[in-house]
């Protein structure tokens, strides 16, 4: 085992290396160098103590005890580690499996890891040992059995911090086994604690190990290890104490070997620096379906458990794209734009319920199909560009390897159609095919967000959600991305939903604007109008608040005063009541409707602005 690069000038790191090399060549050349010695009983030397023959005495057969000790590593190392990695195997299965399975199988794999470590596992070992039956493997297996518990626990509190990421979620929508994300999403972010764990446990297990063979219960005759080694030296450790101290001390020197070993790994992978699925639900048939409509919802509402009691951060929101549409959906942070999406897409959290008249992907009513028809539904006809890709993309695995992915399990595409196809989708995005054996964290920001939006593509969606994709890039690559995205729009005819609260950004190519505010629409309109025909005052805010270069620089910047409702405390009104100049009782106590102003403007005010009135800030009175 290779010692991290920033630890190999480490004075620790170099005697962790020399111990574990001596360790590993004593296993190796031992048993040849030794193994006749060990073995060859001397009935002229029986118990005799140390001497310039026998350095550490002579056993009850005059065989010498150094060569036995020496020859003992072998097998004492190596059952150890079986043991070790017999546990770890099936402790980290169990634990990791929490995140890939069912909410139910997950409590109950939670539940079971829970009991099975009330139990003291050394006291577990000792029992299973009695019951597997005195022996070499009956040992192994009963120490593997007793680790379970403590890999599992670790193995789950690892996996939950995975089982919260967007590729996982993406991964999922994908339709991808649970196989296929415990092999490949789960276990290769967990890996490296993982590891440090075993090192250090294969230095718990040769103690437990050697204790089983002192106390009768390991190794049996004529085989032997450092335990039973000092089972037999002990009865005559007052009169000669070295037969009986000489294995423990072969014992002491491995144990504290892999403790160093974990310590220096440790050690190195901290000084390195480089949302959950729902339940499924069954409900009502969506309305008709219309022509050339690529989404439809309709009173498409979220609720999401808190402390506090439930919250609805998304309420009755109506929208709808058509084939090779750009629309855009802006609104400060907090109105509930993303939660939409992810609605959408089916990637809320636990504990999140949704409810809806209406909808429809491609003309096909999500919520007639089962979960698998509905997985496989929205992996083929629905892409999300999620807003930091250094998140939505899986650090451990090559970028080839993510963008096949999604074809090849629902495409039926080979390897071979599925790299062709990865790499014309690079080109398409601009960039070279030699990335796909690259890492996301060998990309930069702005090379990551096209490997996004290559990965969009790969399946040829119908429809394209871009949450913020711009956010975290300057903005020569924002420019990029949005002129990429109007370029695909143009080649494959997808719809694009683009979630942003950029106002200037989204008026520069979106054809539609809906505005959200406080989880609700207020207003939808031609981005044409957006700058000086906005009707509803949040609008008009929103875009006065974009500065430009003809702004006095001697006055402040426009903002939208005061701060958006609290959730938990809904007003029956209309939610921009208390932040708005033009409020009156009505808005109050009543939330307006979206009504239709034709030439596809709507709008959710009672009070609306005049179209011939000028942008202005609006501050709360």
């Amino acid at each position: 085992m290779s010692l991290p690069a920033g630890l190999r000038r480490s004075p620790m790191a170099w005697v962790t290396g020399l111990m574990l090399a001596s360790l590993v060549v004593l296993a190796v050349v031992g048993p040849l160098f030794w193994g006749a010695a060990a073995d060859r009983p001397d009935p002229s030397a029986v118990l005799q103590g140390p001497s310039a023959a026998h350095p550490a005495g002579t056993d009850g057969l005059g065989r010498d005890l150094l060569a036995r000790i020496l020859t003992a590593a072998r097998p004492s190392l190596l059952l150890a580690l079986a043991s070790v990695l017999l546990g770890a195997t099936a402790g980290v299965l169990l634990g990791a499996c929490t995140a890939v399975v069912g909410r139910r199988a997950g409590r109950l794999a939670a539940g079971l890891i829970s009991l099975l470590l009330a139990f003291p596992a050394l006291l577990v070992a000792m029992f299973l040992a009695v019951v597997f039956g005195a022996g070499t493997s009956g040992a192994v297996l009963a120490l593997a059995a007793a680790s379970v518990p403590g890999f599992a626990r670790l193995a789950q509190t690892l996996a939950a911090g995975v089982a919260g990421t967007d590729h996982l979620a993406a991964a999922r929508v994908l339709g991808l086994g649970r196989l296929r994300l415990l092999w490949r999403h789960v276990l290769p972010n967990i890996a490296e604690p993982l590891l440090l764990s075993v090192t250090t446990a294969a230095g718990t297990a040769l103690v437990a190990l050697s204790g089983l063979s002192f106390l009768g219960l390991g190794v049996q005759p004529p085989g032997y290890d450092w335990g039973q080694l000092l089972s037999q030296g002990l009865d005559r450790i007052y009169a000669e104490p070295l037969p009986a101290l000489a294995p423990g001390l072969a014992l002491l020197y491995a144990a504290l070997t892999f403790q160093l070993l974990g310590e220096v790994l440790a050690g190195g992978a901290a000084r390195r620096v480089p949302a959950v699925r729902i339940p499924a639900q069954r409900s009502a048939p969506s309305g008709p379906a219309e022509d050339g409509q690529v989404l439809q919802v309709d009173g498409l509402t979220v609720e999401l458990p808190t402390p506090a009691g439930p919250v609805r951060p998304v309420r009755g929101v109506s929208l709808s794209l058509g084939r090779g549409e750009i629309v855009g959906l802006v609104g400060e942070s907090g109105s509930g734009k993303s939660l939409t999406a992810l609605a959408v897409a089916d990637l809320l959290p636990y504990g999140a319920r949704v409810s809806r008249r209406t909808l429809r992907l491609l003309g096909t009513d999500l919520g007639a199909l089962t979960r698998k028809e509905r997985d496989r539904h929205l992996a083929t006809g629905l892409s999300v560009i999620f807003q930091n890709p250094a998140s939505a993309l899986n650090p451990s695995l090559r970028i080839g390897t993510q963008l096949t992915e999604a074809v090849r399990a629902h495409r039926g595409a080979s390897r071979a159609e599925a790299e062709a196809r990865a790499t014309e989708a690079l080109h398409r995005v601009g960039l070279s095919p030699s990335l796909l054996r690259s890492r996301p964290y060998e990309l930069s920001g702005g090379q990551r967000q096209r490997v996004m939006i290559a990965a969009a593509l790969m399946v040829r969606p119908g429809l394209i959600i871009a949450d913020e994709p711009t956010t975290a890039l300057d903005v020569t690559v924002q420019r990029q991305i949005t002129r990429l995205l109007v370029d695909i729009r143009r080649d494959t005819s997808a719809a694009i939903l683009f979630i942003s609260h950029d106002v200037a950004l989204v008026s520069e190519f979106c054809e539609r604007v809906l505005v959200m505010y406080a989880g609700t629409l207020v207003e939808a309109l031609p981005v044409g109008r957006l700058a000086a025909g906005a009707r509803h005052p949040y609008t008009r805010a929103l875009v006065a608040s974009v500065p430009d270069l003809t702004a006095d620089r001697d006055r402040p910047l426009p903002t939208v005063g005061g701060a958006p409702p609290d959730p938990h405390a809904p007003s029956p009104g209309c939610a921009f009541e208390a932040r708005c100049p033009r409020r009156r009782d009505r808005c109050a106590e009543q939330a307006p409707p979206l009504d239709d102003l034709g030439s596809g403007h709507r709008v959710a005010c009672w009070y609306p602005l005049p179209v011939t009135a000028a942008p202005e800030a609006v501050t709360a009175s």
